[in-house]
């Protein structure tokens, strides 16, 4: 799970590459003045696909490529996040600007792509402290606003009829997150084991085939200084066509999770409420009214919350593996990888709420 724009600090060792050779290359297809001066410094955000600041002589960008030794399958698609990016300009879904796609491993060492550096906020805490309580609902509602926009983006006008495989989306998730999960499992985790099992047996059908994010959080929104507009949405890596309720359940998962998580799920209706926040009801009939949808089942939105948390679990997973490995892209990457329990319990227990 990535994490963008936390500072900078000099690249870390493990992930340098030959300055030289990406000015050379930078100079030739995105910008002239990268000859006259290339700084390079890394965020110190980012779990999965390793970030960077690119400093021209006349601008700034952003860096992001796969990280170095053995991958998972399918894991780290940076190539694809470059293509729903580009395909999603001038959308209702605000997106930087793209520049260019290196999968010539002997520029870096590794496939890359250059975008556009964007000024704006980053918040990380869902609870928004520090902000007015009127800023806090506008912040939620602008959010909600975006993942449904996004939901209703013809796939085919903007060339991505073929960017995933329609139907079976949460049968194809759970057989992939299995799988990912098992390729970097270190011990056995009771909860996980049941989660999986629960979710298998009860798939429902897709409620439709859309594009979507994967990772729709906070986090990775860029919003403009003044105002509560989200002006840039980030890592794309996980974007596929799938279930539009389920992208949005997992955004909804900022709800659920209690300390050490980022989250508001230690506080109740009436105390989000006097902060501004909306509850994930309220959201979630929000996000209804926008795409203009029927009523939902509770047992099957508690499926959908389900499935996030096992596939968070998942991920978790994967982290730990890559830093067991020597590979993660983060230093904290060893405690974000022993979070992997508490999702699936978490997980496990909203399976069991919709019993």
């Amino acid at each position: 799970m990535s994490e963008f724009f936390t500072g900078t600090t000099a690249v870390r060792e493990g992930h340098r590459f030959d300055e030289d050779r990406l000015r050379e290359w930078f100079a030739d297809q995105v910008d002239r003045s990268a000859r006259q001066r290339l700084a390079v410094s890394q965020f110190k955000g980012g779990q999965s696909n390793p970030t960077f600041l690119v400093e021209s002589a006349e601008r700034r960008y952003v860096l992001r490529r796969k990280p170095a030794g053995a991958l998972l399958p399918s894991a780290h698609a940076v190539e694809r996040e470059f293509r729903v990016m580009r395909a999603l300009a001038g959308t209702g879904v605000p997106v930087p600007h793209m520049h260019a796609l290196c999968e010539d491993a002997a520029v870096i060492g590794s496939t890359f792509y250059i975008m556009d550096f964007v000024e704006g906020r980053i918040l990380w805490d869902p609870k928004l402290p520090g902000l007015a309580r009127a800023e806090r609902g506008a912040i939620c509602d602008e959010m909600n606003r975006v993942i449904a926009a996004l939901h209703e983006v013809d796939v085919a006008a903007v060339r991505l009829a073929d960017y995933g495989r329609s139907g079976h989306y949460i049968a194809r998730q759970i057989d992939r997150w299995s799988r990912q999960y098992r390729a970097s499992e270190t011990e056995r985790i009771e909860a996980m084991e049941q989660l999986m099992a629960w979710l298998a047996a009860r798939q429902p059908a897709d409620s439709a085939t859309r594009l979507v994010h994967g990772d729709f959080r906070l986090d990775n929104l860029v919003f403009d200084r003044a105002s509560p507009r989200v002006i840039a949405v980030l890592d794309w890596e996980l974007s596929t066509l799938g279930d539009p309720l389920a992208d949005f359940a997992y955004h909804c998962m900022a709800w659920q999770l209690p300390p050490p998580f980022r989250g508001l799920g230690e506080l109740n209706d009436a105390q989000m409420r006097a902060l501004g926040l909306p509850t994930e009801a309220d959201g979630l009939q929000r996000y209804r009214e926008r795409r203009a949808l029927g009523q939902l089942d509770p047992a099957l939105w508690h499926f959908y919350a389900a499935f996030n948390l096992f596939r968070a679990a998942a991920i978790a997973q994967g982290i730990l593996g890559r830093a067991l490995a020597g590979n993660a892209s983060n230093p904290h990457a060893l405690e974000a990888g022993r979070q992997a329990r508490q999702l699936a319990q978490l997980g496990w227990d909203r399976a069991q709420a919709a019993r």
